[in-house]
């Protein structure tokens, strides 16, 4: 049974940082794609950032380039996203996503497999 735990939502205020983590469990890491998708309050869902375990390689909502950065561990079975500079358009509820293969597009069809939201809030 595939799982995605997500991690790391929280308060903090404009111009600050957090961590999230998603840890993975139930299918084979390496051959997989693990990102992040996030819903706003009355917004629909958008792809935030994707790593393909095998390689490495990254995708990134282009809005959020240069402020959000998503790595993999793969000995961990762990992602992270680190976000930077945080505003608050970017409180949302940050899902933490997975499928097979290598995605090149962000879009809530190509992922099936889903976890928990974690709450992230951008306020003073």
């Amino acid at each position: 049974e595939v799982q995605l735990q997500a991690s790391g939502g929280g308060l903090v205020q404009p111009g600050g940082s957090l961590r999230l983590s998603c840890a993975a469990s139930g299918f084979a890491f390496d051959d997989y794609a693990i990102g992040w998708f996030r819903q706003a309050p009355g917004k629909e869902r958008e792809g935030v950032a994707c790593v393909t375990m095998s390689d490495g390689t990254t995708i990134y909502a282009e809005s959020l380039k240069g402020r959000f950065i998503i790595s993999g561990d793969n000995a961990k079975n762990t992602v992270v996203l680190q976000m930077n500079n945080l505003q608050p358009e970017d409180t949302a509820i940050y899902y933490c996503v997975a499928d097979y293969g290598s995605p090149h597009i962000l879009t809530t069809s190509r992922f099936n497999y889903w976890g928990q939201g974690t709450q992230v809030t951008v306020s003073s």
